[in-house]
């Protein structure tokens, strides 16, 4: 697969979370072209700050490995990590992170997110976590521009 077709996976599994009451935010850690993990942001449904969908994914990953070191991993984001879950994502040891949307889309979706870039928190912390950003960023905005019509959506 490619990555295009996880980026996909992470963009059902968040329609999925829309569809139950949450935000549209999905991620999908995979290693070795397997996925391992693939969650939604469950913040409202475990009434839980961190429960974003990178966090989500990485306690699932770790169950699922049965380790907290996911060297050889990657995760496949539907936005462009805060810097709770680009740290999260850091201390994991994932060695990528593929996110679609920006910052900014999440923000023109009504988010209120911390707008320090990925690749800035990268190059701050020293983190040798890869980054690419921008595969299916248009289909990633898009599903926030779809919540954010929603009557009685949530946001934090």
């Amino acid at each position: 697969m490619r990555d295009e077709d996880f980026m996909r996976l992470a963009l059902e599994k968040a329609a999925e979370g829309v569809a139950a009451g949450q935000t549209p935010f999905g991620a999908c850690i995979v290693k070795d072209g397997e996925i391992v993990a693939c969650e939604h942001n469950a913040v409202w449904a475990t009434t839980d700050a961190t429960a974003h969908a990178e966090i989500h994914a990485i306690r699932a990953a770790c169950k699922a490995l049965n380790a907290i070191d996911l060297a050889g991993c990657t995760i496949y984001t539907t936005c462009e990590p805060c810097p709770m879950c680009f740290a999260a994502c850091h201390w994991a040891h994932l060695d990528c992170i593929v996110y679609g949307a920006a910052i900014a889309d999440a923000q023109t979706a009504g988010f209120r997110e911390l707008a320090i870039p990925a690749a800035e928190m990268k190059r701050l912390g020293g983190s040798p976590i890869a980054l690419q950003g921008g595969v299916l960023q248009e289909d990633c905005a898009r599903l926030m521009r779809e919540w954010a019509r929603q009557p009685g959506r949530k946001t934090y």
